[in-house]
């Protein structure tokens, strides 16, 4: 197996485009019917770690529950032993639910290309979230449907590429299912229904948390280069991760942006960096602190950290003029009184989300949830800008004035990559462009005030 050595963004996609290319078949649906006589679905894994080895698992138990044709038949990883440990356990679920050879196994850079150009139908993108937009719009552009990890962006301008992606997703008639598996869970489903009926009336206020202790991190090893440190160690770098805020936290959010019906007009956050102050952390925060306010006037306070010894909290609430919900399967009134309280079935949403998935592409009416899970990506991405950099912003400006885009140029494995610096409110910059710029200078402002929020 060989390893690329040098790929930059723009090679990146331009690489993925002349593999759909190869593979474009004139006036046949890329995600044609799969009948009786054919393979079923054949599906590739990109991004061989643990999300991306139980999603895969994930995916053939839904299959299985739902009396499907699938198999697990390649896989893409930067490295060779994260890749080697997923074929192991894939197809110790046996052929006929993953058949993996070392000729269909691919790592690299560049190894998501090669998988693309197989007989795929069916991708899952599990890489840490930076590639997200790359490798979502390289599959849509080759004809695969697709299932993707949650977030699907780190910055502004990936958020923008998956907007844009999902429109073609849409034109091309692909299915696009996100790892949101609140938006599939019976429990959820069943109560943001009654929410949006009217059950607790207009919702005037929201919280959302995420509060737990440390996760897993791993220490440089001698002979690592920066990125394959760096690449290892994802969680810890926001080119990588976004930041926490971003990579874990976004399920709450979704939620809230569920329940309200859109996403926040305002944005106002706060974090920093207390207790995961050592080197083998990156230059991510441990904790933050965000409020979201909509255009209803509603506002939601959003908590998330990452410290150990600290109580835990993962939970959703929203409180409307008639009672309030957690949004999972309970209805108060405001005497503290349960109104209605879920007790159906309420399976695996891991599971569901791709039973979901499967069946719609069966159906010839794919979901397509990628638009909804990079608003509620953006709206995370916003609440960490704002904490970096101690400002307050709308979102309407953000998200046409801001633009951000951290994966770095001309990316190789071997690459000098220094560790950028922990961002400080009131130093850290939101580099606005040059639309803004000119703006600015419309105005008589100076130009240092270029990344200024105006609204």
């Amino acid at each position: 197996m060989r390893q690329s050595k040098t790929v930059s963004r723009r090679q990146f996609l331009q690489g993925s485009a002349a593999a759909a290319g190869g593979l474009a078949l004139a006036g046949v649906p890329a995600n044609l019917a799969f009948g009786q006589g054919s393979d079923g679905f054949r599906v590739g894994l990109i991004g061989c770690g643990g999300r991306g080895t139980d999603a895969a698992k994930n995916c053939v138990e839904a299959a299985a529950q739902a009396n499907i044709k699938l198999k697990i038949v390649a896989l893409a990883d930067a490295f060779g032993d994260r890749l080697k440990g997923a074929m192991a356990a894939l197809n110790a679920l046996g052929k006929e639910r993953a058949d993996l050879t070392d000729e269909r196994c691919f790592t690299g850079l560049d190894a998501y290309q090669k998988l693309l150009a197989t007989d795929v139908n069916l991708v899952i993108l599990a890489t840490p979230p930076g590639f997200r937009p790359i490798h979502f719009e390289a599959a849509i552009q080759a004809g695969k449907n697709v299932f993707m990890e949650k977030p699907v962006a780190v910055d502004f301008a990936g958020f923008h590429s998956v907007v844009a992606t999902s429109e073609l997703a849409a034109e091309k008639k692909l299915a696009v299912v996100s790892g949101t598996q609140r938006r599939h869970e019976s429990r959820y489903l069943e109560t943001m229904k009654r929410i949006l009926d009217g059950a607790i009336g207009e919702i005037v206020s929201a919280q959302c948390y995420w509060n737990q202790g440390g996760l897993w991190v791993r220490k440089r090893e001698p002979g690592w280069s920066d990125v394959q440190w760096q690449l290892r160690n994802w969680l810890y770098f926001t080119w990588l991760s976004g930041d926490h805020i971003v990579e874990q936290h976004v399920h709450n959010i979704d939620v809230i942006n569920w329940a309200m019906g859109s996403i926040p007009t305002k944005v106002t956050s706060m974090g920093g960096r207390q207790y995961r102050t050592g080197p083998e952390y990156g230059h991510i925060y441990d904790h933050f602190c965000t409020e979201f306010e909509y255009a209803s006037g509603c506002r939601t306070i959003s908590m998330c950290r990452q410290i150990d010894g600290a109580q835990e909290r993962v939970s959703e609430r929203v409180a409307g003029t008639k009672g309030a919900s957690d949004c999972a399967g309970t209805i108060w009134d405001y005497q503290n009184n349960v109104v209605w309280k879920y007790e159906g079935p309420n399976a695996n949403p891991y599971v569901l989300e791709h039973v979901d998935l499967l069946k719609s592409i069966l159906a010839g009416t794919p979901l397509n949830e990628g638009k909804r899970i990079a608003e509620s990506t953006v709206c995370s991405i916003m609440a960490r800008s704002s904490a970096y950099a101690g400002m307050a912003f709308n979102t309407d400006w953000a998200l046409k004035k801001v633009q951000m885009d951290l994966m770095p140029k001309n990316l190789t494995m071997d690459s000098a990559l220094p560790v950028a610096p922990v961002a400080r409110p009131g130093q850290y910059k939101l580099e606005a462009g040059p639309d803004d710029r000119k703006d600015d200078k419309k105005d008589g402002k100076k130009d240092g005030k270029k990344g200024k929020n105006k609204a």
